[in-house]
């Protein structure tokens, strides 16, 4: 139960201002319905997110202990400075997904375009390594992701205007430098 709601909790701060949460408005206000825009995102994390726990998951059988300690202690300690970093949408991945593929199948390409690499797909390895629960982990950031992006997508700018995404930011990066912390005490 840990790892699902340190996973839900961590990953719902992340994506606070991140990338994707911008995609998800510039969606909704170029197409207009919500319904297959949030199924995008859904099959698109998922995806995204079941493979980046599995990588977290293989990590951990592929180094020892104690290196895997320092290593997701640094990470942790890497992800705070990136907390503290804005994003910016790259109006490219909604372009290159481009309307040929209907509202849901441009929502999810876009969408898992924009979470390689991103801060909550980074997460989510570290949490799988940590916690080595895959299941558990990949469903808590899914959660994460829907609870930061769904309103976005049926509120849109009126939400991302009274959220001190400032405040957001800073919350994730000391909680990212307790997990640090924690990760060396492990």
């Amino acid at each position: 139960m840990e790892a699902f709601l340190v996973s839900t909790g961590l990953v719902t701060l992340a994506e606070m201002g991140d990338k994707t949460q911008l995609l998800s408005l510039v969606l909704a206000a170029r197409f207009r319905r919500p319904w297959p825009i949030v199924w995008g995102i859904l099959v698109a994390t998922t995806l995204n997110h079941a493979l980046a726990g599995a990588l977290g998951t293989v990590v951990t059988d592929w180094l020892g202990p104690q290196l895997l300690r320092w290593i997701l202690a640094g990470s942790f300690v890497a992800m705070a400075v990136w907390m503290l970093i804005p994003d910016r949408i790259d109006e490219g991945e909604v372009a290159r997904a481009g309307p040929r593929f209907g509202v849901f199948g441009t929502t999810l390409v876009a969408f898992f375009i924009a979470e390689m690499g991103d801060k909550t797909q980074v997460a989510t390895v570290m949490l799988a390594a940590q916690y080595g629960q895959w299941a558990t982990v990949v469903a808590g950031t899914t959660l994460g992701m829907m609870l930061a992006n769904v309103p976005v997508v049926w509120f849109g700018d009126r939400i991302t205007r009274k959220v001190p995404i400032r405040a957001v930011h800073v919350v994730s990066a000391v909680i990212f430098l307790g997990l640090g912390a924690a990760a060396l005490q492990w």
